[in-house]
């Protein structure tokens, strides 16, 4: 091994160093995000904070602290929760902890075996920053990917202002009481709590809009 070492020019010395460690921590992330670990706590190895290439990411307010059921039923309660509304897609990030170590990683190889290949420096390493940059963008873009399907996964009830929906338990008049509607919602078919400030009662298979939230419970009009 010293003998092999010792007959590398600097420049491969340089990329070996370059590339070894960030080949190591590229395995090290990979392996603790298929194990799971590195999601929470103060150290994150697989960070994927970095400067926003494109997108917007919009955070008006907290996460709904309660769950919702398989069912997609709205919970009841009283209370006026908060919510989580997402942008609509995820932002490129590009420079982030990933990606520069698939940068350094995958530069560093390609100009290795460029030089071992006879490949003067002065194009084996533009080579290898070219094909870093491909590699780099494409961690990017498999995390922007990752962040749109999780995104695009949670149901925020918001989005119900302003959509039709239908009676499907009759709606008390003047907000006397709850029933029930169906509409469908970030593509999902669901059934949620409804109350009405008509002054007669919503019969079932009424065709209503959204027009607030009441903590939980969709505010409801009839459709005019």
């Amino acid at each position: 091994m010293a003998e092999w070492w010792e007959g590398l020019s600097t420049l491969l010395r340089v990329l070996y160093c370059i590339a070894v460690p960030a080949t190591l921590v590229l395995l090290l992330q990979t392996i603790l995000s298929v194990s799971g670990f590195g999601d929470d706590g103060d150290i994150n190895l697989s960070d994927t904070s970095g400067i926003d290439m494109g997108g917007t990411d919009v955070d008006i307010s907290a996460e709904v602290d309660t769950d919702i059921g398989t069912d997609f039923d709205c919970p009841e309660g009283d209370a006026d929760l908060p919510y989580h509304v997402h942008a609509d897609y995820a932002p490129l990030r590009l420079f982030t902890v990933q990606g520069m170590v698939a940068f350094f990683a995958v530069a560093g190889w390609t100009a290795i075996a460029a030089v071992s290949g006879g490949m003067p420096a002065m194009g084996a390493i533009p080579l290898g920053i070219v094909v870093g940059f491909f590699a780099m963008y494409g961690v990017a873009k498999l995390v922007q990917i990752s962040k749109k399907l999780t995104e695009n996964g949670t149901v925020d009830f918001r989005n119900a202002i302003g959509e039709n929906a239908t009676v499907y338990i009759p709606v008390p008049p003047a907000n006397e009481g709850e029933g029930k509607v169906t509409l469908t919602l970030q593509g999902r078919f669901m059934e949620c709590n409804a109350v009405s400030n008509e002054r007669e009662l919503l019969k079932t298979g009424t065709v209503v809009r959204v027009t607030d939230l009441n903590g939980e419970t969709l505010v409801v009009e009839r459709e005019k």
